[in-house]
């Protein structure tokens, strides 16, 4: 079968995605991002350090989407995270997603930023999962773990999170509760970037950042 110029290129640009080989760079700087008590408190964490695999560590990668510099993109089928860099590069992080993740898509925007919030479990999450505390408070044995970034529509709270984890074991896959999960390194270094009030995409499932940089690749070739 003869294919196409552009078709060779779409083929060629898939092969290349799911072996792994699309430029991107593992990032040096895995906990610049903490400040002395995020260490103090994460050398005392009741779990244990995950071997996260090396697809899901922090990179720089290759950007081609349209989304302006600061902005954010879940992409919930591949347990993606990116954080849209100038010059068509971002931060690609690994991360977890659970049913609330899925059931979410569209924009949203950063409405609220903590450091080592408390969390306050939903009347659902109580009935599913509890019983737990009507408030859990911040720290490393805390669901949410070092940081939280609240989405929000207009002024409401979407009631989605973008925050790290006491179960970093998990980056990588979906899991049956939760929002966006990232290891607390990542989402320290996340928090440090984000400002109040930027933008938030989250792809609904069947889309993906590596789709549209394969179809971009090929309308160009």
């Amino acid at each position: 079968m003869k294919l196409s110029r552009g078709g060779l290129a779409l083929s060629l640009v898939g092969s290349l995605l799911l072996s792994g080989c699309m430029e991107a760079t593992l990032s040096p700087t895995t906990d610049a991002a903490l400040t002395p008590r995020d260490k103090q408190l994460l050398a005392r964490a009741p779990y244990a350090e995950a071997q996260i695999p090396e697809q899901f560590q922090r990179h720089i990668v290759d950007f081609s989407r349209q989304e302006q510099p600061g902005t954010i993109i879940v992409d919930t089928d591949a347990r993606f995270l990116y954080y849209v860099l100038p010059d068509g590069k971002a931060v690609r992080y690994g991360v977890a997603v659970g049913e609330e993740a899925m059931a979410f898509s569209g924009v949203a925007t950063v409405g609220k930023l903590a450091e080592w919030p408390d969390w306050v479990p939903t009347a659902d999450i109580q009935a599913r999962l509890g019983p737990y505390p009507k408030r859990v408070p911040g720290g490393p044995a805390n669901p949410l773990g070092a940081r939280a970034i609240y989405l929000y529509e207009g002024n409401k709270d979407t009631l989605y999170r973008i925050h790290g984890t006491n179960q970093p074991e998990y980056i990588g896959q979906a899991i049956s509760s939760g929002c966006i999960r990232m290891t607390n390194t990542d989402v320290a270094d996340l928090y440090n970037r984000v400002q109040m009030g930027s933008t938030v995409v989250v792809l609904p499932p069947g889309q993906s950042v590596a789709s549209t940089n394969a179809n971009i690749f090929a309308r160009r070739s």
